[in-house]
C-alpha cells in the first residue's frame, strides 16, 4: 500500500501521520519534548531531539509491512528560523518567538524602516517583536553578530524539516507570510528593509507549497514537499472542497477568523484592530481577524466560578437557556471589562469600569452574558475579515464548537450565512498531505473526512 508520510510539528505536540491514497489515517505517533534553553535562559525548542524523532519515526514507518512511503510533507508552527552554516549545520538554537524583543533594538529599526504603522501595513503584520520572525534575523545582526557572520542560509521551520530529508534549501509563501514582517504585499517581493540589510542573502528561492522534490530515502522514491505553515494547512482542505468564498473560524486560545478570496488592502486602522494577511499556498493573500477569545473566556470562567462559589467546571455544563436570554433584554450595555481582548473594539465596558457581577442573580445569568458579549467580539472579527467579500458560508472548528449556547447565537447573529461546524483531529496534517498531492478533491472531500454540522440560531 503506498502511504503519505506527514509531520505536524506542534509546540506542544508532535505527531506524524500515515494516510492511505484516500487521505484516510493508517498510522499515528506523537512525542512530546521538554523544553531546553537558549543562551539567555529562555525556553526554545530541543532541536536535536526533534531532529532525531523526527528521523527515526520516518525510518520505522519505513519498517512497517505493507505499506510503502512515496510522498512526505511537513506542517509545523510558524514564525520560527532555523540558521544553518555552509555545511548545512544550525549555529544557533530554534528561538521560541514568545522571548522578549529589545525595546531599544526594536526604536533603532523603525528609525531606519518606520513609522511602524506604514511598515505594518506594507508588511501586514502587527509590530510583534519576535511574532515578527524577520526581525529575530534583524536581533541576530545586531545582537549576535558572531552567529549572524556564520549563518548561511535561514529557513523558516516547515522548510527546514523539509531540508532534513532533502538537503534542499527552499523558501515557501505560507511561511512568509506569517506576519513575518518581511514580506511587501502590495509589491509582491520582500520589503525594501530585507534587501537594505542584505538579508535576502540568506533566504533560499521561494518555491510554492504544492512543489516536490524527489529524493532516494532508504530503498524508497520520495516525492517530499515544500514543507507548510500549520494554519494555512488546515486551511487548505477547505479551499480544495470549495468553489465559492468562504470564512474559516478556527477557536481555541485564538479565535482567528481566515478570508482567503479577500482582495481588501489593510489599513491602519485594520491592523490597530488586530487584522493582517497571511499567504495563501498560491502566494494570495488571505485576510485574517484575530481575537484573543479562549484566554479571556478562560480568565472569566474562573472568575465566575469564585465570584458565585461554584466549581470552576461548572461552566462546561450550562444549557441554553431562552428564558435567561430574555431577561437579559434588560441590560442595554455591554457588562463585561475584557482583560486581554484587544481594547477601543466595539462591544465592550468603558475604558477603566469595573466588571459588576452583582447585578447577576445567578452563575447561569452571568455566564449567559458572558457569551452574549463574546459572540457580539466574534461578530465583530468576522465582519473585519470578511471585508467586502460576499460570503454565504463560515465553517468553524475548534474547542467553542463544543460550547452550544456560543454557536446557537453565533448562528443567530449571521442570519444570512450558513454557519457549520467541523471536527477533524487531523486538521493541519491533512492539508500537508493535499498540498504534497496536488490534486483536485470533490466537494464531498469535507464530509467524507470531517464532522460537518450546519447550526441553527437558538429560539428565543
Amino acid at each position: 500500500m503506498d502511504v503519505t508520510a506527514i509531520f505536524d510539528i506542534g509546540k506542544t505536540n508532535k505527531k506524524f501521520f500515515l494516510f492511505d491514497e484516500q487521505h484516510r489515517e493508517v498510522h499515528r505517533a506523537y512525542t512530546r519534548l521538554e523544553e531546553i534553553q537558549d543562551e539567555d535562559g529562555f525556553p526554545c525548542e530541543d532541536l536535536e531531539q526533534l531532529c532525531t524523532w523526527m528521523k527515526d519515526s520516518f525510518r520505522e514507518a519505513q519498517e512497517k509491512t505493507g505499506v510503502q512511503i512515496t510522498r512526505l510533507n511537513f506542517s509545523t508552527y510558524g514564525a520560527s528560523f532555523v540558521h544553518l552554516d555552509a555545511n548545512g549545520q544550525p549555529v544557533a538554537p530554534l528561538y521560541n518567538y514568545l522571548k522578549p524583543f529589545p525595546e531599544d533594538l526594536q526604536d533603532s529599526f523603525f528609525k531606519k524602516y518606520g513609522p511602524a504603522e506604514q511598515w505594518s501595513a506594507e508588511t501586514a503584520s502587527p509590530v510583534m517583536g519576535m511574532l515578527n520572525s524577520s526581525l529575530q534575523l534583524y536581533w541576530l545582526k545586531y545582537r549576535r553578530p558572531e552567529i549572524f557572520e556564520r549563518i548561511h542560509r535561514s529557513l523558516h521551520f516547515p522548510q527546514f524539516c523539509a531540508y532534513l530529508f532533502t538537503d534542499e534549501y527552499r523558501s515557501e509563501y505560507t511561511s512568509i507570510g506569517c506576519h513575518t514582517g518581511m514580506w511587501h504585499f502590495e509589491n509582491k517581493d520582500y520589503h525594501p528593509w530585507i534587501y537594505a540589510e542584505k538579508i535576502d542573502r540568506l533566504l533560499p528561492p521561494i518555491q510554492d507549497a504544492v512543489s516536490v522534490t524527489e529524493v532516494k530515502i532508504g530503498n524508497d522514491t520520495v516525492q517530499v514537499g515544500t514543507g507548510i505553515h500549520d494554519s494555512s494547512a488546515a486551511l487548505l482542505p477547505y479551499i480544495a472542497a470549495n468553489t465559492e468564498p468562504f470564512l474559516l473560524i478556527s477557536t481555541g486560545t485564538w479565535s482567528i477568523t481566515l478570508n482567503p478570496f479577500s482582495q481588501d488592502s489593510l489599513e491602519v486602522g485594520d491592523l490597530e484592530r488586530d487584522c493582517l494577511n497571511y499567504l495563501r499556498v498560491d502566494g494570495l493573500p488571505v485576510r485574517a481577524a484575530r481575537l484573543f477569545l479562549g484566554n479571556e473566556y478562560k480568565i472569566w470562567a474562573t472568575r465566575l466560578a469564585q465570584h458565585f462559589k461554584q466549581p470552576y467546571e461548572k461552566h462546561r455544563h450550562v444549557e441554553p437557556d431562552p428564558e435567561i436570554l430574555q431577561q437579559l433584554k434588560r441590560l442595554r450595555q455591554p457588562v463585561y471589562h475584557w482583560d486581554s481582548l484587544a481594547k477601543g473594539l466595539p462591544n465592550t465596558a468603558s475604558p477603566g469600569s469595573v466588571t459588576n457581577l452583582d447585578i447577576f442573580n445567578s452563575y447561569e445569568e452571568a455566564y449567559h452574558q458572558l457569551i452574549r458579549e463574546l459572540v457580539d467580539m466574534q461578530v465583530e472579527a468576522i465582519n473585519l475579515a470578511r471585508g467586502n467579500t460576499r460570503v454565504q458560508k463560515i465553517y468553524i472548528d475548534g474547542g467553542f464548537i463544543d460550547n452550544a449556547l456560543f454557536i446557537q447565537l453565533l448562528a443567530g447573529s449571521l442570519p444570512a450565512v450558513e454557519l457549520i461546524t467541523t471536527n477533524s483531529p487531523l486538521g493541519s496534517a491533512l492539508g500537508a498531505a493535499l498540498a504534497v498531492h496536488n490534486q483536485v478533491v470533490s466537494p464531498d472531500f469535507l464530509s467524507e473526512n470531517f464532522s460537518l454540522q450546519t447550526q441553527v440560531a437558538l429560539q428565543l
